[in-house]
């Protein structure tokens, strides 16, 4: 089964203050087990589906090659990352990871979506969610869905 976990964040619990815009902002660690046959690369969404203005992106990270099972505490926001790894345009118009920095009130939910793909994406660094979502169609051997959820 391919599993997604994160030693700094626990299926539906709170997502510590460190990974948010109340913190560090430095985004968390995750680990995964072994991908399908196949897998040439994964991709990492980070999104907010409970953003007032809709689903609010936080992290686009694609083209991790395809023996990667884990990425460390804190990754760079820079375009590209060792061993191929890509980084796209968050909502908050920025390369790399953004933490949750919900408006005050009730708790939002934050997905952390990882996708083992049979192919590289042919994406530059400044794509979205959106671009990596259309270049993966027909490409997704799997997927795995870690949420936490942080408020203020």
């Amino acid at each position: 089964m391919f599993t997604l976990t994160s030693p700094n964040i626990k299926e539906g619990d709170f997502i510590p203050t460190k990974y948010t815009c109340d913190g560090a902002d430095v985004s968390p660690a995750f680990v995964w087990t072994d991908s399908l046959k196949g897998t040439r690369c994964f991709a990492l969404i980070a999104d907010d589906p409970d953003a007032p203005g809709g689903t609010w992106v936080h992290w686009v990270l694609f083209n991790a090659p395809a023996d990667t099972r884990q990425l460390p505490e804190a990754v760079p926001a820079d375009e590209s990352l060792p061993n191929g790894m890509r980084q796209g345009v968050n909502d908050f118009k920025r390369i790399g990871y953004g933490g949750p920095c919900p408006p005050p009130g009730k708790p939002h939910r934050y997905y952390f979506t990882l996708y083992a793909l049979d192919t590289l994406l042919d994406l530059k660094w400044h794509a979205t969610k959106a671009d990596v979502l259309e270049a993966s169609k027909g490409h997704i051997l799997a997927e795995s869905n870690l949420m936490g959820r942080y408020g203020r």
